[in-house]
């Protein structure tokens, strides 16, 4: 069953708000170097099964080199403490390279390149999160399996509660992702909170 959730074109292109940035390495390959990043051998199966008995939550980001909006992500909003600390702690994710060679065995067992992948999957933004559920149905894509897809570069606040919702398993109930943010964004504003103390 398709449980994929593309949140809107015009959430995609949110500006980053202004705020502390920090320089990220950035490897051969011209992607951002990040220690909340796994290295696997791209079996989206496995990687799911990994994910699951670490307690964590399955994700694929898709990004390429020369990308502003994977830089800012990575520069501004993936180094903020708290976010820093749940895409640690709580998910597993996976980079695949929109342009790469590296071979991915989608969930469906089809084995194709990085490239291929992502235009499998219709992506055609930088970056991309997918998020998946614990369990995929046998013979699904990556693309029909997604619990959440968000396309593009998002300020802390968003993020943050963006991540709260995938492990609530928001995308399973009745309040929609901008209804939950803009609860969440609210009650820290009331209570003189911010994301990464800002």
């Amino acid at each position: 069953m398709l449980r994929a959730m593309i949140l809107g074109a015009a959430l995609a292109l949110a500006t980053v708000l202004p705020g502390a940035s920090r320089a990220v390495e950035v490897g051969d390959d011209g992607l951002h170097v990040a220690p909340w990043l796994h290295d696997t051998f791209r079996d989206l199966r496995e990687d799911l099964g990994e994910a699951n008995a670490n307690g964590q939550r399955f994700a694929v980001i898709i990004e390429q080199r020369g990308c502003v909006y994977c830089t800012r992500m990575h520069e501004e909003v993936f180094v903020i403490p708290e976010i820093e600390r749940m895409l640690t702690e709580d998910f597993f994710v996976v980079r695949i390279n929109m342009h790469g060679a590296t071979e991915v065995t989608d969930f469906d067992g089809e084995v194709m390149t990085e490239s291929d992948i992502a235009r499998r999957w219709r992506n055609m933004f930088t970056p991309t999160l997918l998020f998946f559920p614990e369990e995929v149905p046998e013979g699904e894509t990556g693309a029909e399996a997604a619990a959440v897809v968000m396309p593009g570069a998002f300020e802390g606040e968003t993020m943050f509660d963006l991540l709260n919702w995938v492990l609530e398993d928001g995308y399973a109930g009745e309040e929609d992702f901008q209804r939950y943010h803009t609860r969440m964004f609210n009650a820290r504003q009331a209570a003189g909170e911010r994301i990464g103390g800002e």
